[in-house]
Formats: structure tokens, sequence, C-alpha cells
């Protein structure tokens, strides 16, 4: 499990927040999880997490096609389509994690917060520094290989993850690696 420090060193002190215990103290996730989000935080990642939002309310608001969640972050990811918003939100009581899409889709991340801040930082860790990523067009076949051992490094954090690649949101993230 990454520490603060951990994400502190790879995306800088000031773009981890740290949830606030009053605030989340009465939402219905495991009491674990609360504490992780409250000692480790949620970085902002580039091109993944533009705001870290956590909802102040105890029940859920994050509105999905499904069911309800803790809204987590929020991402408007430049505002390319104005008024769009992608966010990370936690299911109550399981401690899920999805990624919703601006039509309220739910797309599974992680089985837990933990697992999901876990796969959060290895992805956004790797790919931030990969001279092979940043560049994936001079380097197809290296770039081939580097996310398919990403992915099963992913898969090693948390197997359920990558039980399919319909719904399931970060098989996506790499796929965008090719565009």
């Amino acid at each position: 499990m990454p520490t603060f420090h951990d994400l502190a060193s790879w995306v800088g002190a000031q773009r981890v927040i740290r949830a606030n215990r009053t605030a989340i103290a009465d939402w219905q996730i495991p009491e674990s999880q609360k504490l992780t989000l409250i000692s480790t935080g949620i970085p902002i990642v580039d091109q993944l997490i533009e705001h870290v939002d956590f909802q102040p309310e105890p029940h859920p608001t994050l509105t999905t096609t499904s069911e309800p969640l803790y809204r987590l972050t929020r991402n408007h990811h430049g505002d390319i389509k104005p008024g769009l918003t992608w966010s990370f939100g936690t299911q109550p009581n399981t401690g899920i994690v999805y990624y919703v899409l601006p039509g309220g889709d739910a797309w599974f991340a992680n089985s837990t917060i933990d697992l999901w801040l876990r796969t959060l930082h290895h992805y956004g860790r790797h790919v931030s520094q990969s001279p092979i990523l940043n560049d994936p067009d001079e380097h197809e076949d290296e770039a081939l290989t580097e996310l398919q051992r990403l992915a099963d490094e992913l898969k090693a954090i948390d197997p359920p993850a990558f039980d399919s690649y319909q719904g399931f949101i970060w098989a996506e993230f790499l796929d965008r690696w090719l565009w």
C-alpha cells in the first residue's frame, strides 16, 4: 500500500489530497478504507484526476446508471467537452471503486480503495517515467511489450480489475497509449 510519502514523492505533496476525518465520518464504507483516505490521500494525476473531491454529504451523491456512489474525484479532461465530468467513486458498504463516465455508466476500477490507490500509484508512476510510453510511435513494438508487462503487474495487484475488458477501466487506460 503506498503511503502519503510515496504518493508525494511521485506527484508532489501539494498534489496529494487527504480526506478530512469529519467530512467522511458518516460514509458507509469500511473503516480501514476511510483511514486510507485520511492518512494516505488521493494524488492529482495528469490526464486522469484533475480534482480530488471528497463529497461532504453522508449519503452517496455520485449518480450512476446502477446505484449512487460516494464521490472521490472529478475530471473534466481539460474541458474538451464543456460540462462533462468523469469521476472516481466508491460503493457504499464495500469500498469498491468505479470510474463513472459522463452518462453515468460506472466502470469497475478496483476491489477496494486500498487496491485502487496501489494500482493508480503503480500505473501513474510507470507511465509518467517511461520514455517508451511517452513516445510510443517511435517504439511501437517496445511500447506493446511494456504495456503488456504493466498490465500483468497491475493484474497482480488486483486480479478482479482485469476479469474482462468491457466495463473495466484499467484495460481502457492501458489501451489509450496505443492511440
